[in-house]
């Protein structure tokens, strides 16, 4: 039986309403691959305490998924995910702190397609042009020093020179490179393939709604069903071994393997892992960016997260486990597993893989990572998309194809990712910047969306709503903003120095952007359908009863970040 419903009409230049929760969940099925995009880096900055930086990650995402479901049941009728809704909520206090919302999440979600296909391409790379590997048993070798032409070299010689004559040239090629301030960018091989998989990423989205949630379904369980495997089979087969999660100290030092110690250095190394997994573990709540799209949005939108989030908790769980259960501390800080490019060989290699084994384990991580990022293009295309017919982003941004896929928004998607993507291509330092201030805008979304919570329920509490969040689980909601909060300012630095600054320059775009819609564009009135759901009107938005708090929270949160930022350093 089939898990997707037939696509119901829509009007002209809407979304279709063509999914129920499964198929969003299908959709948002992306999200568990996330984890291979820092699962390296998070091992190779914090150390042996990695595995319960994930663990502790997921559940403040699960508990944050009930503040976005509640908020999500206000607007069948939008898409585009938490933002778009917690946006509404912050409208009546300020016109700018609005907007911000929902291009911060952008500006959190678009990167994962420039990323995800940086290292699926490398991952193809690998298996079309591998790096040749020798030992000093290796026959190779000892022919090289018995040549008198290398008297008096070491076994590392010849391995270093054997290395280099044997690596394929395409693996050095690029076309152009260069640095632009703190990162690099570079358009190699790496790139080129990376292309390709964006724009074969852009035709499925091209079918719409449909069309990609039933694409989704059929890669997705080609993928989760070999992490499942990844996670459980090193556990039965006895491959874990327990000395690997002690002693239970971060690193002295990033990328080192001396133990350090619970010092201020040391949790900046743990705030810094745990400000990073935000980005991959909270993720499954982009679900929620369909709305629009369910046939049922008021049973649909809290299964779909639900659910979504209990599959991501089930993986973000085994799969670091078991990933430090066999490498540990020396294989997790091995250069290919820090920079993401031998994650998915480590993986095939847990599972007793070898040979056509190792093969089929690295196909299904390149199908991993292109679910991960259909997923963000379904959601960040939605979000600019939403943002526009708000009247938040520009205008040409709201147009939907035949099939009901915003295809403007695609387009900017893609673009922006092409330049995105020569820098994520160029080194691990140039990556992982980009994810770092692409989590700086995700944390301001989650700081500003977690405390719409409680300002919908004050300003917007006589409208019902299909799933109302435990009043309790609202509140430590709010709490959550700020413990991430002092994540991004502790822990932005540890992947890169100007990671946090940047991160807020990006976040600052918004106004001009939003100035040009707002003033220039629709002459400072807002659509007159935006508040629709709300049922209220533009005069109404006057009445602010929660007063000045929605203002000492946004002060707390500053002061959060910075003071944190002052406190904790390496």
């Amino acid at each position: 039986m089939t898990v997707i419903a037939e696509a119901q009409p829509a009007e002209a230049g809407q979304l279709h309403r063509a999914i129920d929760w499964r198929g969003a969940f299908w959709v948002a099925s992306g999200v568990p691959a996330l984890v291979l995009f820092s699962i390296g880096g998070i091992s190779g900055t914090v150390g042996i305490p990695a595995f319960v930086i994930w663990m502790v990650s997921v559940c403040f995402g699960l508990i944050q998924a009930c503040t976005y479901a509640e908020i999500a049941g206000l607007f069948p009728s939008k898409s585009g995910g938490a933002s778009v809704y917690g946006a509404t909520a912050w409208l009546r206090y300020s016109k700018f702190i609005a907007p911000l919302s929902v291009w911060c999440n952008w500006l959190a979600w678009t990167p994962v397609l420039s990323l995800g296909c940086s290292i699926a391409a490398a991952y193809i790379l690998n298996a079309l042009a591998p790096i040749p590997t020798f030992s000093e048993a290796s026959p190779e070798v000892a022919a090289w020093l018995a040549d008198p032409a290398n008297a008096g070299k070491a076994a590392a010689d010849a391995i270093a020179a054997l290395t280099a004559a044997g690596t394929p040239a395409i693996r050095d090629w690029t076309l152009y490179s260069g640095s632009l301030g703190p990162v690099s960018f570079s358009f190699n091989s790496v790139f080129m393939i990376g292309v390709v998989l964006m724009l074969i990423t852009f035709a499925i989205q091209h079918r719409g709604i449909l069309g990609t949630a039933n694409v989704q379904k059929f890669i997705g369980l080609a993928v989760i069903i070999p992490m499942l495997i990844v996670g459980i089979v090193p556990i039965l087969t006895g491959q874990i071994n327990w000395d690997n999660y002690s002693p239970f100290v971060p690193l002295a030092e990033a990328y080192a393997a001396a133990p350090g110690e619970w010092n201020i250095a040391g949790w900046t190394l743990v705030f810094g892992g745990l400000f990073i997994a935000a980005w991959s573990a909270y993720a499954f709540e982009t679900s929620i960016c369909f709305t629009s799209e369910f046939k049922n949005p008021g049973r649909d939108t809290v299964r779909a997260i639900l659910y979504s989030g209990l599959l991501c908790l089930l993986l973000y769980t085994l799969v670091p486990f078991t990933f430090q259960g066999v490498l540990g501390l020396e294989g997790m800080l091995a250069d290919e597993i820090v920079d993401g490019s031998g994650v998915g060989n480590a993986m095939a290699q847990m599972v007793g893989g070898s040979g056509f084994v190792t093969s089929i384990m690295i196909m299904l991580m390149i199908l991993a990572l292109m679910l991960a990022i259909n997923t963000a293009m379904a959601g960040s295309s939605r979000t600019l998309y939403q943002g526009s017919v708000d009247g938040w982003l520009p205008r040409y941004l709201s147009h939907v194809n035949h099939h009901g896929a915003p295809t403007r928004a695609m387009w900017t998607d893609l673009i922006f990712n092409l330049g995105i993507l020569a820098i994520a291509c160029a080194d691990a330092g140039s990556f992982f910047f980009i994810l770092a201030v692409s989590n700086c805008g995700y944390i301001i979304f989650n700081f500003l969306n977690l405390n719409a919570g409680w300002i919908h329920r004050i300003d917007n509490g006589h409208i019902k709503r299909p799933w109302r969040a435990p009043t309790f689980l609202i509140a430590v909601g709010g709490i959550l903003s700020f413990v991430n909060a002092m994540f991004m300012g502790a822990g932005a630095k540890v992947w890169n120095p100007w990671a946090l600054w940047a991160g807020f320059i990006a976040a600052a775009l918004i106004i001009p952007v939003f100035c040009f819609r707002h003033y220039i564009q629709d002459g400072g009135r807002f659509p007159a359908h935006m508040l629709d759901d709300l049922g209220i009107t533009q005069e109404e938005l006057k009445v602010r009863k929660a007063g000045i708090l929605p203002y000492l929270t946004l002060a707390a949160g500053l002061i959060v970040v910075l003071v944190a930022d002052r406190i904790f350093v390496m």
